[in-house]
């Protein structure tokens, strides 16, 4: 595997573990507010994003390379207003997006097609969660601002369930 690739791929386990603690704090936010919904669904995110993290750590071993573990930042968004993490969560996503996409783009140069096969999922599966997080706003702005809206919102959240990725590395 190239050495630049392989870099990135250990500094993603990082980020995707980071993306858990993110997500975990977010659902952290929404239990004080008396909101389970919500926090499930943060708490289903972050199980999403700890997966992420040991499908590279794997994709890494299976390849014969070294994973190296990175500190795991502690999470900064101030959040105030029940629209914080929303708002904070596409952020990030979309920050993520961009970290695949820089893999992605050292892994075309390199030729490395395996790992682009790989990064193919990954790159489908930002979509997914850009698209999600942006639903979350706009449902929030929809009926957030309702009290029965926002019982009905976060009935809704309290039913997701974590499914593992199916991803054959």
């Amino acid at each position: 595997m190239n050495e630049k690739v392989a870099k990135l791929i250990n500094e993603q386990i990082t980020h995707e573990f980071y993306s858990a603690y993110l997500y975990l704090d977010f659902a952290n936010f929404y239990a004080s507010k008396g909101l389970d919904g919500f926090e499930n669904w943060y708490r289903v995110q972050a199980q999403e994003e700890q997966s992420h993290a040991m499908l590279f750590y794997q994709y890494l071993h299976n390849n014969g390379e070294k994973v190296t573990l990175g500190t795991i930042q502690q999470p900064d968004k101030v959040l105030d207003s029940l629209m914080d993490p929303l708002k904070a969560g596409l952020e990030h996503e979309k920050l993520v997006t961009g970290l695949i996409n820089a893999i992605y783009t050292q892994a075309f140069e390199a030729r490395d097609y395996r790992t682009m096969q790989v990064l193919d999922w990954f790159v489908k599966e930002q979509g997914e969660e850009e698209k999600n997080a942006g639903d979350m706003i706009t449902k929030m702005e929809l009926f957030g601002g309702d009290a029965k809206g926002l019982y009905m919102l976060n009935s809704e959240l309290k039913s997701r369930v974590y499914a593992a990725p199916s991803l054959t590395l």
